[in-house]
């Protein structure tokens, strides 16, 4: 649609301007004389900034972009607006130019006759799997504006999930970076200056300080090896990340780091029930809901415990039973899957598993950040500690005698 200014006569030859919308400048002309007012000018009017956009626009689509996709489809279809129409709308006021291209396409499907989960299904990259299957169902059920709901929740709480995962996990790379970066700057202008004021005294040096210079020596001397051994370990994990058993060793390790592979566990799991509670309360099928899960983790381990469970349902097993025969679940979110399906109530306990789960994330978190803290004070001030002593036990020998 676009914006259109006017300006019209009526009968009495009184003035009236104002502002619509419309397909063409026709449309709004023969609107006019259908509501007794005789055309002056009608022109278009253009929204500031629509170039700007234009040429800055074209980025990735992430998350947030589909999620609030939703949420303005949610509000529109619910208040009665056509869902082409609501797409059009979007379309025409979006700034991602990239996403805007899509939704024309699936516009244009539309038009054509397809449903809208047949149009976003041409757009894997930016429409998952889970949402083609809970926009599927809506429309099947005829409760399309309950399933736009569900796909938004479920973009936003995966978001937030995220965000508290990588938090988790840049403080140590920081952490970890911020010592190298000390160790750098001590051994290039610390050290070389003690050691030409060290030669210029003579004498023998306490042995602390020639057992940290002898070091300092072996780290400067062979620094091209040890740059040459890390890139060469990197580049080798990376080989090895590339082939099945390479993987699977990679994902068992991760998951065994101390603290952090405590996060990815619980950050699976609360993710597994969130989303399996949207996925069987938009009404897709049990199997069709593990063919989603396992796509959602890049963690072998996950993945094969996963594609078990299913196995083992596809034999007639219920899920709780699946759950626990495949490994990996703990013993908790098992009993919840029972009580869920002797009860009859599997997505509302689902979803208090997922609440559970996601407080324990940011428990564990906490923990992770309460203990960094201290290490990284403790050595710091430990590397610290040994670079003074070492560069001034001669001075203090040499005062002393």
């Amino acid at each position: 649609m676009k914006n259109f200014k006017y300006s019209a006569c009526d009968s009495s030859g009184m003035r009236k301007e104002g502002l619509t919308q419309a397909e063409s400048a026709s449309d709004v002309t023969a609107w006019l004389h259908e509501h007794g007012y005789t055309p002056v000018n009608v022109q278009e009017v253009f929204q500031g900034g629509r170039e700007t956009r234009r040429k800055t626009g074209r980025k990735r689509i992430k998350s947030a972009d589909v999620a609030a996709l939703c949420w303005q489809l949610t509000t529109m279809v619910e208040g009665g607006i056509p869902i082409t129409t609501g797409l059009e709308t979007i379309s025409d006021d979006i700034e991602n130019l990239q996403l805007q291209d899509v939704l024309k396409q699936i516009l244009d499907k539309m038009r054509g006759g397809e449903g809208f989960s047949s149009g976003i299904s041409e757009f894997p990259k930016v429409f998952d799997q889970l949402s083609r299957a809970i926009v599927l169902a809506g429309e099947t059920s005829g409760n399309l504006p309950g399933a736009l709901r569900r796909v938004a929740e479920h973009y936003d709480n995966r978001d937030k999930l995220a965000k508290k995962v990588k938090g988790a996990m840049a403080y140590p790379i920081f952490v970890f970076a911020f010592i190298i970066l000390i160790v750098i700057f001590i051994m290039t202008f610390i050290i070389p200056r003690f050691r030409t004021i060290f030669d210029q005294f003579g004498g023998e040096l306490p042995a602390f300080t020639r057992a940290f210079m002898g070091f300092y020596d072996v780290v400067r001397h062979n620094l091209i090896f040890i740059v040459g051994f890390v890139f060469i370990s990197v580049c080798l994990a990376i080989f090895v990340s590339k082939s099945p058993k390479g993987h699977y060793m990679l994902s068992k390790l991760a998951l065994k780091i101390p603290l952090l592979g405590k996060i990815f566990s619980q950050a699976f799991i609360a993710m597994f029930c969130r989303t399996m509670a949207t996925l069987l309360a938009a009404g897709v099928s049990v199997l069709e809901v593990f063919d989603i899960l396992s796509t959602m983790t890049n963690n072998d381990v996950i993945k094969n415990a996963v594609v078990k469970a299913r196995e083992y349902i596809v034999g007639g097993s219920n899920i709780s039973l699946s759950l626990a025969t495949a490994g990996f679940f703990p013993n908790m979110v098992v009993k919840m899957i029972q009580v869920g399906e002797e009860s009859g109530s599997l997505p509302q306990v689902l979803e208090r598993t997922s609440d559970y789960y996601e407080r324990k994330v940011d428990s564990t978190i906490n923990t992770v950040l309460s203990l960094l803290e201290p290490i990284m004070i403790v050595t710091v001030g430990g590397i610290v500690l040994v670079v003074i002593l070492a560069l001034y036990l001669p001075i203090f020998s040499m005062s002393a005698s």
